[in-house]
């Protein structure tokens, strides 16, 4: 096995809790177009791209759109949860994260965001951390969706590092599978009896520096 010296991180639920402003997005735009929405239907959108997330919210109320219409849509949950973000801060970073970062940093480790958000970059520069990256792969980048592991592989190539050098934190099962089907080992950010197949359980970031 090799030994592992690259840390790829997903973005919401990992790093930042931004969950939030993505439900209230999506529930809103569930409201106009007369669907239920709740925040248990909102876990199968986690780690899921803009619009896989959009068919998924569409297919339990029978609408049936265009991809323009679908396009149309997805633009405008995105400016929602946009504009809900103009206001996010350090604060909202999550317990252990930068500490987390800055402890990578100074053993060495190649450091990468792994996420689908199209919004990452922008996310970072609020929280003031984009420079503890060495680089990031966004749904900008990327042509497919987790559990496919095209995000983590092209990170993995950024950092110059062997799939199997990597490990990779996770706060969704599409992602913890993603990780696995390239052969990284998997971090997940909760539960076991919600997101199987990891290799390791972890509550926060913070609980890496007691180790």
């Amino acid at each position: 096995m090799d030994t592992i010296i690259g840390a790829l991180f997903d973005l919401d639920g990992v790093l930042v809790d931004t969950a939030k402003y993505h439900f209230q997005a999506w529930q809103r735009l569930a409201l106009t177009l007369g669907i239920d929405f709740t925040e248990r239907d909102n876990e199968a959108l986690k780690g899921v791209s803009r619009m896989r997330s959009l068919d998924i919210l569409l297919g339990p109320g029978g609408v049936r759109c265009s991809e323009s219409e679908k396009y149309k849509l997805a633009e405008m949950k995105n400016g929602w949860y946009v504009e809900s973000l103009r206001a996010i801060d350090s604060g909202a970073l999550l317990p252990g994260a930068v500490e987390y970062l800055d402890f990578l940093r100074i053993k060495g480790f190649g450091i990468a965001l792994g996420s689908a958000s199209k919004n990452a970059r922008f996310i970072l520069k609020r929280l003031g951390i984009e420079d503890k990256f060495d680089g990031i792969i966004d749904g900008n980048c990327v042509e497919k969706v987790k559990p496919d592991p095209e995000v983590f592989v092209k990170g993995a190539e950024l950092l110059s590092l062997r799939n199997s050098e990597c490990m990779v934190f996770e706060d969704s099962l599409a992602g913890i599978q993603a990780a696995k089907n390239c052969g990284m080992y998997a971090i997940a950010v909760g539960s076991p009896d919600v997101l199987s197949g990891a290799d390791r359980y972890i509550t926060s970031l913070r609980d890496m520096l007691v180790d």
